[in-house]
């Protein structure tokens, strides 16, 4: 009785583990294909002579391993940025009380309702004012604080008892060592959730790497992609085997960590 139950609902989920996982395995064959092969009516799923050829040119073609630092140096730092600068004011909406507070909150909160893309300009105003433009620091500088962070934490925060504040008060302890050593071990599963969601928007987001730099030894994985995508003509094997190389660091550490990003994750949605 109970494989009878089973039975659809497993069926069901090979299925979406197919179509989920069928674009990544394409994409792996299609980079050891030729070009002509890319583009055969009907399309064919294994290439015939398997060979590393776009994988040669595009790491002739560009600097991978500029973009590989330039991206980790921008997912490490958004995430270092984000933790700090976001926890601490989560706590201070959370914790202490002075004029204003609520009206502040209230203006944070209503940048969620923003579209992202009206912060490039004044973004980039800002670089070019500080002098910044075309360096790795531009990268990550503008993902240092998210008003969705410091909301997250916040109601992290607001669901510790204050009893331990007034506790560790009587003890002598000031307000940013209730912070940094009672109440943010208590919010670990918040952190990491944060973490894991800044270190994904971080890494796949295109449009300010291509608005900031112009230097291709400045770019990230994803505007290095976006480089191979031709005017005329886009050679796939050759975006395929880019995309291969851009991709893998996730996975390796989405397998390393896979148990914290399930945790973080189911965390983030119980609160």
């Amino acid at each position: 009785m109970t494989n009878k139950r089973t039975g659809p609902l497993h069926a069901l989920l090979i299925l979406a583990s197919i179509v989920t996982i069928g674009p990544f395995l394409w994409m792996i064959l299609t980079s050891f294909k030729t070009f002509e092969e890319s583009i055969l009516i009907p399309p064919t799923i294994l290439p015939q002579n398997w060979n590393l050829d776009n994988y040669r040119v595009v790491l002739a073609k560009f600097p991978f391993g500029a973009f590989y630092f330039n991206t980790f140096v921008m997912v490490g730092m958004a995430i270092l940025g984000q933790l700090l600068v976001c926890s601490m004011a989560a706590y201070a909406f959370a914790r202490l009380t002075f004029p204003g507070r609520d009206a502040l909150f209230t203006l944070c909160l209503s940048l969620l309702m923003v579209p992202g893309q009206i912060f490039l300009v004044p973004h980039y105003d800002i670089m070019v004012r500080l002098k910044l433009t075309n360096s790795v620091t531009a990268l990550w500088l503008p993902k240092i604080f998210s008003a969705f962070g410091t909301f997250m934490l916040r109601q992290f925060f607001m669901g510790q008892p204050k009893a331990l504040d007034e506790a560790a008060m009587i003890d002598g302890c000031g307000f940013f060592g209730i912070y940094s050593r009672i109440l943010l071990p208590l919010i670990k599963p918040a952190l990491v959730s944060l973490a894991i969601l800044t270190a994904l928007s971080a890494f796949k987001d295109l449009m300010w790497p291509l608005i900031v730099n112009n230097s291709l030894n400045k770019m990230t994985l994803s505007a290095g992609l976006a480089m191979l995508i031709g005017e005329h003509t886009t050679y796939y094997p050759q975006v395929m085997a880019g995309s291969v190389m851009a991709v893998w660091p996730m996975i390796v550490l989405f397998l390393i960590f896979q148990n914290q990003f399930i945790e973080g994750i189911s965390a983030t949605g119980i609160k």
